[in-house]
């Protein structure tokens, strides 16, 4: 993983993009893993991957995506490696309005994830849209971690959730489009009402199934039940929403526990909605 800073950026943008190389610079807080970002003026940012995330597949997935209830980032230019980045990175529009917070209700989710859902463009794989066995052995190595640290933690609680969901009927329809990162961070809100998603690397066709996680990354006992009722979700559909949320979780907790505390936050959020954190 490379080091980034805002002199980085500064190098960078006057190498390849000098109408933008003067402008103030600054690192943003986020609790992503994906890219460092950085506010570029008032009307853009700088993302530079933090990993081989395919920038050009994301330009792809934004473009194609018109007409959704909600702003998605346009990218203002792709750069490419140097000044001792070894990687594409890009240049995207700023997107308006506050994070989620774990909680507190969210107007309009329900309908951006039925319009997306519905979206006729065409997409690759979505990496989290896959079956949920192709996660299986790492999801059962991260609970074992888990249990293993001093983290409250049922990891039986767990192992039961995670095989409800392995054993639901398996999608079956066509691929829909699915963001495959709804997490609070990523959805930006304006006077309580998503108003902008952000970060799409994730994004692709598979199991709608995907885009349940924000049921229990986000939403209370008392608004989940409404949300699954307005994005028409079943049984079957629903425990494996609730295997993908569970899997990001146990995964995510012990990688980020003493390193990212936004994401290790959510995590517990997350274990204890399903119920797998021990009662006091």
């Amino acid at each position: 993983m490379s080091a980034t800073d805002t002199a980085l950026v500064r190098r960078l943008l006057r190498a390849q993009f000098p109408q933008w190389a003067d402008r103030p610079i600054g690192p943003l807080a986020s609790g992503g893993t994906v890219n460092a970002v950085y506010r570029l003026g008032n009307d853009l940012t700088v993302r530079l991957p933090r990993s081989a995330e395919d920038v050009e597949q994301e330009r792809r997935t934004l473009d194609a995506l018109t007409g959704l209830p909600v702003a998605v980032p346009a990218v203002a230019a792709l750069g490419e490696p140097g000044e001792g980045f070894p990687r594409p990175w890009a240049v995207h529009r700023w997107l308006d309005g506050e994070p989620a917070v774990e909680g507190r209700p969210v107007e309009g989710l329900a309908e951006f994830v039925v319009a997306l859902r519905a979206h006729p463009a065409e997409g690759p794989p979505a990496s989290r849209g896959q079956p949920l066995s192709t996660v299986d052995t790492a999801t059962r190595e991260a609970i074992g971690e888990l249990s293993h640290t001093d983290e409250p933690f049922d990891a039986a609680a767990a192992l039961d959730v995670w095989a409800e969901a392995l054993d639901a009927p398996q999608w079956t329809g066509a691929p829909c489009w699915v963001h495959g990162d709804l997490m609070p961070s990523n959805l930006l809100l304006r006077d309580g009402r998503l108003s902008g998603v952000l970060d799409w690397a994730t994004a692709g066709r598979g199991d709608p199934a995907a885009d349940l996680i924000p049921a229990w990354n986000l939403l209370t006992a008392q608004t989940r039940h409404p949300f699954r009722e307005a994005v028409g979700a079943d049984d079957a559909a629903w425990a494996r929403g609730r295997g993908r949320a569970l899997s990001m979780a146990v995964i995510q907790l012990p990688y980020y526990r003493h390193t990212n505390p936004v994401i290790s936050a959510n995590a517990r959020y997350v274990l204890t909605e399903l119920g797998c954190v021990p009662a006091p």
